[in-house]
């Protein structure tokens, strides 16, 4: 079945040919979206998979548009699909008119003002309300929805659009779509149960307290990943248990189970009630940055860059 957009032409009649076969060019953006896909996946079979077309719907296309500009823009001689040279340059403007025509779209279609916010549960708590406090003296008018997720819930969120920026802790994953900025570093502290033999000496190397039992949370969250990498070197240093949730956690932590690695922000006010004593690591400073993370075509937002000037007066440093 061939699906599609008709009529959706890119035609300039006051742009000069370059050649006698590119008198009155005329190309079809769904015919340069089915061929962006052929030459990303180098497979017409992959290619009408992926666009819901039969696949000799997808060869008329690309012949369509090779006819258009009267050359080859796919080398079918061998077994695998290969771009022509003038195909790599039609790729490389393909890619350039689709990431355009999505942010219009986006542009028309979201109010200028609307932003959705992602956030951890340790910096929507602890960081964020005084920047929204501030963006919205600022803006007035502006809508802000803000969401917690996890680490890698928030980047997919951000990738597919329905997050404008998350705040994260440390880089996210490589990714050309997306653009990150540090803004801060927090140190790492450890947290012990009261009367703890290390709270009296409030500071302890790391083979000291590779000797303690650890609690830490779930693989795949952010604050696992710290653990990990803080006791990479210590050889089978496996947590007691896992935990879901830094509340869960710390409340295990003040009842005596074991020890804990997190940031100093998120422990602060458990230990300024006494549940929890705060031991500092002494042979190494460990820290963590807080990261804001958007997609790049999302940059010339007018509200995301007032936001994120915002985040860069409260929390830069």
């Amino acid at each position: 079945m061939d699906g599609g957009e008709e009529g959706n032409t890119l035609w300039s009649p006051s742009v000069q040919p370059m050649g006698p076969q590119l008198g009155g060019l005329r190309m079809e953006l769904r015919h340069l979206r089915t061929f962006e896909t052929v030459a990303r996946t180098l497979s017409f079979t992959q290619a009408a998979r992926e666009l819901h077309y039969a696949q000799s719907s997808v060869s008329d296309q690309i012949q369509s548009l090779e006819r258009e500009l009267g050359v080859d823009l796919l080398d079918r001689s061998q077994r695998k699909v290969r771009l022509t040279p003038q195909g790599a340059v039609l790729s490389e403007y393909t890619d350039r008119i689709l990431t355009l025509l999505e942010e219009t779209r986006w542009a028309v279609a979201r109010p200028a003002a609307e932003l959705a916010i992602g956030t951890l549960e340790t910096v929507g708590r602890y960081l964020l309300p005084a920047v929204l406090s501030s963006y919205r003296s600022i803006n007035p008018q502006a809508r802000v929805r803000v969401g917690q997720d996890s680490r890698g819930e928030l980047y997919k969120a951000v990738r597919r659009g329905d997050l404008d920026l998350c705040l994260t802790f440390g880089d996210p994953p490589a990714d050309a779509g997306l653009r990150f900025e540090s803004l801060a570093e927090h140190p790492l502290v450890v947290i012990v149960p009261p009367g703890h033999h290390l709270a009296e000496r409030g500071r302890a190397d790391l083979r000291a307290l590779a000797a303690e039992p650890f609690l830490a949370t779930e693989r795949g969250c952010g604050f696992r990943e710290m653990y990990d990498n803080t006791f990479r070197s210590v050889p089978s240093k496996e947590p007691i248990a896992e935990v879901s949730g830094l509340g869960t956690l710390g409340a295990c932590v003040a009842a005596g189970m074991g020890c804990a690695l997190l940031p100093l922000i998120s422990v602060r006010e458990q230990a300024d009630r006494g549940e929890v004593a705060v031991v500092e690591i002494g042979d190494t400073d460990l820290r963590t940055r807080v990261t804001m993370t958007w997609l790049d075509r999302n940059s010339t937002n007018p509200s995301l860059k007032g936001f994120q000037a915002v985040l860069r007066e409260h929390l830069g440093g």
